[in-house]
């Protein structure tokens, strides 16, 4: 019987050696072959005493006798055993096509953001929004899927590992990366096993026009579950969702990270991109300002004659007179933007538009708290747990 089995074990060995090679000589030359993991990556839960996995929001849609069940946004929850302070984190990010893969492992091999919050004593929120990851797509209502992010276009926007495509799309700061993890020659780029790692982890996005809305009252229903005053922390493109969470739910926030959300107000500008956007300044859909407006349009927008400095772009702020966003003026808020940041050229709009509305936002280049060399991705990098620290230390002094 010993014989036999391990006779076994060799030839099921041997077909897959000649599997692979057959794989191998089929692959075009010029496509790079990913190296597998070579260990299986796993991090300490032993401050972690409970863990949930749920789902919040989702009705029922579509024609009688066809009905769907649309909007449901998996969340995930970790409880640490010592609980440091009350008021948890919610992590609102998946703009650049990830999902919350991204706040639990870097793609160098680190525990991510996610493990750095709960094990200094947060209690942390992560869900997939409505159309990604965990939550499901339905065709026909959620809009058209745009597909990952390309090779090359990665390489552009996240790692530097070559410069942009053409004059229109480059931003001046974008030879300052020095964050993306790896160290090898082919560092930034396709072919990279930490570059190709991270691209595994992209994702499509949903494009229907209400997913803003939806996802922002699946934000709603889940804080109304939690049922006590929670942290936003804002990155990237469904950052909108999260500023109408709060003001919808004004007394259930008690502070906001706003981590490169997508901006500037009023025209998007992202690397040479023209066209309206974020029309009431932090969003698509309305929201309370004071005096009350029922269109974007109120809030006369006017553009800086000039920016407030080199390779920066002027920002569209109000024409005094400015409405007050009065549902976010009582909330804290921290707005960041990473030193090679295809943001960097606009960021700062984001926090100059909501200092005018009196919300109280500190803005901050991180170069400038001595945390240099970061893109847009501020979680995938080599310094992510400093970015993290830097947050958490930013909410002990402003958040109680």
């Amino acid at each position: 019987m010993r014989i036999r089995k391990i006779s076994v074990v060799a030839v099921s060995a041997l077909v897959f050696a000649v599997a692979v090679q057959s794989g191998a000589q089929q692959k075009p030359k010029d496509v790079p072959v990913v190296p597998p993991l070579t260990s299986v990556p796993t991090f300490s839960t032993a401050n972690i005493a409970r863990q949930g996995h749920f789902f919040v929001g989702g009705k029922w849609a579509g024609k009688p006798g066809e009905e769907v069940m649309r909007g449901a946004m998996y969340v995930e929850t970790w409880v640490p055993k010592k609980i440091r302070y009350k008021y948890p984190i919610l992590f609102v990010q998946a703009g650049g096509g990830q999902t919350n893969i991204a706040l639990l492992q870097t793609p160098d091999g680190r525990p991510g953001w996610a493990y750095d919050f709960v094990n200094r004593g947060y209690v942390v929120y992560m869900m997939d929004l409505p159309g990604r990851g965990r939550s499901a797509y339905v065709p026909g209502v959620d809009g058209d899927l745009v597909p990952p992010r390309s090779g090359p276009l990665m390489e552009e926007v996240w790692s530097s590992g070559r410069p942009p495509s053409s004059k229109e799309s480059r931003w001046p700061q974008y030879n300052k990366q020095t964050q993306w993890p790896g160290d090898g020659p082919n560092k930034g780029k396709m072919g990279d096993p930490i570059f190709d790692y991270y691209a595994k982890t992209d994702s499509q996005s949903p494009t229907g026009k209400d997913i803003e809305q939806l996802s922002a009252d699946d934000i709603v229903a889940l804080m109304d579950l939690i049922h006590e005053p929670v942290i936003l922390l804002l990155h990237s493109g469904m950052a909108p969702s999260g500023w109408l969470a709060a003001d919808a739910r004004p007394k259930l926030v008690k502070g906001i990270i706003a981590a490169e959300p997508i901006s500037p107000p009023i025209e998007n500008a992202e690397r040479g991109a023209t066209g309206p956007g974020r029309l009431w300044g932090v969003t698509n859909r309305p929201m309370a300002y004071d005096p009350p407006i029922k269109e974007a349009s109120e809030l006369q927008p006017v553009r800086q004659d000039k920016a407030d400095g080199p390779d920066l772009i002027p920002c569209w702020i109000q024409k005094e007179p400015a409405h007050k966003l009065i549902n976010l003026e009582s909330i804290p808020v921290l707005n960041v933007s990473g030193e090679a940041s295809y943001h960097r050229p606009y960021a700062r709009c984001t926090a100059m538009w909501l200092n005018q509305a009196g919300v109280k936002t500190k803005y901050v280049n991180l170069e400038d708290v001595g945390i240099r060399g970061n893109g847009h991705q501020f979680m995938s990098e080599k310094n992510s747990a400093e970015i993290s620290k830097f947050f958490m230390d930013w909410l002990e002094k402003n958040v109680h």
